[in-house]
């Protein structure tokens, strides 16, 4: 309390001299005269200004000699930490200034100067765990890895500072690409905060990773025991993490714990597309056809998949054609569409039945032309003995058609040849869909779009209806393109090549 009231005394005494010598100075015509005894003394105006400055310094040092005069006072009275304290408020004040200016300089991204505020700051406070952690994080901004983690692995001596150490380090892990030790270093992590939910996040990612499937179901229970996730998507990404261990139990050879997992994640997310096609083999594998085929029906009503239907047709691989396609028929009228309708259209090329596959194609190849739709009307052409033309002009179309529906990231757009939990491009988890990729168009850079004008073309019953007529009747396709010669490999190439030329010539 003394102290408190001496330094406003002081204050007030230096506001108030401040203000008598600015009154002084304006009534001066030139400097300032003072009188000392019998002694008079002028002042220029650099001389006033020293005198000023020489006067708070004065003003400084005092205040200072008052501290530690009572600091003394204090000790002399029977205090024997005052002097002490005394000198550590100071040094404890310049330090925090120091740390301040630390974390600052961090913020700002200036790895340098945070280090040495940070090094000065643990020179002079006693509590190392915030110098500590300045440092650690400037010299991992500056890229001294070393350091950053002697500092880090100093954080670990304190129960408080722990949890940010093992951060830290699990941090420096995850950057220089050491998966296994980044691993362990995140399970210590929830060991000692079961509940953070950035460590749960990076530990499930870092599992997925590693293929530790089993483990990553254990994060994720832990992650809905905190009630991050709802029931609805637990359950979809734990059926996806299931399906991913019954794989890998099928590779490694434990088939009936594989058939196990893949029942499992079914009746977790029977939508679920790879889990549907994997339970229903498992369960056709042990005698119960009839649960296979409903739990393919439920996922093909959700999604129709080609997939499910080799899974469907898989559960009576002996069976004839014709008794196959009238099993298939409760299946494919669930949800008609262009799946049903390849389906069926396959089916009957099986049971040898050209003219009701195409029916059952019907306009498929002008209203969702795809490179699967071509391929199966080039096979209904062969069947129906068409010319060697016309087949080759359908499987032209099918080169510059486009793919269809494919497994597609929905994070990165990556196109993935199957189903996996993990995006191979951009390793996002469980974001493979079943959807169809845009299609640019424009010619192509190869110049695939000629490939219909080189190897033969659709007979005139298959060119869409807007092309008019002739007035005179049509020819059949075998007088249009007559029968080539047969050709060697060599005569062939020429004549593609010229008919290249012709094409940019533009005639």
């Amino acid at each position: 309390m003394f102290w408190t009231v001496l330094k406003i005394v002081l204050f007030l005494a230096v506001v108030a001299g401040l203000v008598w010598g600015a009154e002084a100075l304006m009534t001066q015509e030139a400097g300032l005269r003072l009188a000392v005894g019998n002694t008079e003394f002028t002042l220029g105006p650099v001389q006033m200004a020293i005198a000023a400055l020489l006067l708070l310094a004065g003003l400084w040092l005092l205040m200072r000699l008052v501290g530690l005069t009572v600091a003394v006072l204090r000790f002399i009275n029977g205090d024997e930490t005052a002097i002490s304290r005394h000198f550590e408020r100071n040094r404890r004040r310049r330090g925090l200034e120091a740390l301040t200016d630390g974390f600052m300089a961090l913020a700002a991204g200036e790895g340098e100067k945070a280090l040495t505020k940070g090094r000065k700051a643990e020179k002079l406070l006693e509590d190392q765990a915030l110098t500590t952690l300045l440092i650690a994080q400037a010299a991992q901004v500056k890229g001294n890895t070393a350091l950053a983690e002697d500092y880090y692995k100093r954080l670990l001596e304190d129960d408080r500072s722990r949890f940010v150490g093992v951060q830290g380090l699990l941090a420096q892990q995850v950057e220089a690409g050491n998966a296994t030790k980044a691993r362990k270093l995140a399970e210590t992590a929830l060991t000692l905060r079961p509940g953070h939910a950035p460590t749960q996040d990076r530990l499930l990612m870092l599992q997925n990773q590693a293929g530790d499937w089993s483990g990553a179901r254990r994060t994720l229970l832990e992650t809905t025991r905190s009630g991050r996730l709802p029931k609805p998507v637990f359950k979809r990404r734990d059926a996806v993490l299931t399906l991913q261990q019954a794989e890998a139990e099928e590779a490694a050879g434990n088939t009936a714990l594989a058939q196990d997992l893949a029942i499992e994640a079914n009746r977790e997310s029977p939508e679920l597309v790879p889990a549907a096609v994997m339970a229903a083999r498992a369960l056709a594998a042990r005698g119960k056809g009839q649960a296979a085929a409903k739990l393919i029906k439920r996922a093909w009503k959700a999604q129709p998949h080609p997939e499910l239907a080799q899974a469907f047709a898989a559960i009576a691989p002996d069976e004839a054609p014709s008794t196959r396609l009238k099993r298939f028929e409760p299946l494919l009228a669930l949800t008609p569409g262009p799946e049903a309708q390849m389906t069926r259209a396959e089916l009957l090329i099986a049971a040898e039945d050209f003219p009701a596959a195409r029916r059952a194609m019907a306009d498929l190849h002008e209203t969702h032309p795809t490179q699967r739709v071509m391929t199966i009307m080039a096979a209904i052409e062969r069947g129906e003995g068409s010319p060697d033309q016309v087949v080759r002009g359908w499987l032209a179309r099918a080169l510059i058609a486009p793919k269809g529906p494919q497994w597609v990231c929905e994070n990165c757009h990556h196109v993935h040849a199957g189903w996996h939990a993990l995006c191979a491009h951009c390793g996002a988890f469980d974001t493979l869909g079943w959807t169809e990729t845009p299609d640019s168009s424009g010619p192509s850079a190869t110049g695939t779009e000629m490939l219909p004008l080189i190897v033969g073309a659709l007979p005139a019953a298959d060119l869409p209806e807007t092309v008019e007529p002739e007035p005179a009747p049509e020819p059949e396709v075998a007088d249009v393109i007559p029968p080539e010669p047969e050709k060697d490999d060599a005569a062939a190439e020429a004549e593609v090549i010229d008919l290249n030329q012709t094409r940019r010539m533009g005639l």
